[in-house]
């Protein structure tokens, strides 16, 4: 496969490259997206094909089940049950932006992640134009832009490097704010734990929970 490179430059650009990547994922084939953190690649998280096709891109197994990018908050409960106080605490506080919550997921969806045991790891990046994308497609699977083992991207020309032959349409819309990312939380209990350290501290999250007696502890 040759992937179509689109620039965000103009409106025009813009309008133009969210198309092309909602028709991209509806299709079944994989896009690169810009977010607040690093770049991703991007499946239809209810398209079992095209998670197993992002899968094998990054050189991961079933083992390893990418997030999934939600684009409002409230799309929280659809996927996931027994969301915790804390957890929605940090929702308020923290989304959109890179905080990841694994949480468990509700027993009535139609997907295949991989061996997620049960489990959703779901955000709500702080990027308007991938939320864009995400209001036509619904919710994606989204994992960092690079072959696993490899810096994950923070430009476009640095995933299309690693993953130009792999995704039909790379979205172009320079350097990441962040570069670093997403922090990831395990909700799936009363007791938060963070499982990767990322662009939020434990303090910056702890500072959030610490007035309502609840703190996370550190993996």
């Amino acid at each position: 496969m040759t992937s179509e490179r689109f620039p965000t430059t103009t409106p025009e650009e813009r309008e133009t490259a969210i198309e092309a990547a909602s028709m991209a994922i509806q299709r079944g084939d994989l896009v690169v997206l810009p977010t607040d953190t690093v770049y991703g690649v991007a499946a239809d998280a209810f398209d079992p094909d095209a998670v197993a096709d992002l899968l094998d891109a990054k050189g991961r197994g079933r083992d390893m089940p990418p997030p999934v990018l939600i684009s409002t908050a409230t799309t929280l409960d659809a996927l996931a049950r027994d969301v915790p106080a804390f957890a929605r605490e940090l929702v308020d506080a923290f989304w959109p932006g890179p905080l990841t919550l694994v949480c468990r997921q509700q027993t009535s969806l139609m997907w295949d992640l991989g061996d997620a045991r049960g489990t959703v790891a779901v955000r709500m990046p702080d990027d308007d134009l991938t939320r864009e994308i995400l209001e036509r497609t619904g919710p994606l699977a989204v994992s960092s832009a690079n072959v696993t083992g490899l810096p994950a991207a923070t430009d476009a020309d640095q995933a299309e490097e690693m993953l130009g032959e792999r995704v039909a349409v790379i979205v172009d819309a320079g350097e990441s704010p962040v570069g670093e990312a997403s922090t990831i939380v395990d909700a799936t209990g009363s007791q938060g734990r963070i499982l990767r350290h990322g662009a939020l501290s434990l303090d910056q999250l702890n500072e959030v929970l610490e007035p309502l007696g609840a703190t996370l502890t550190d993996a």
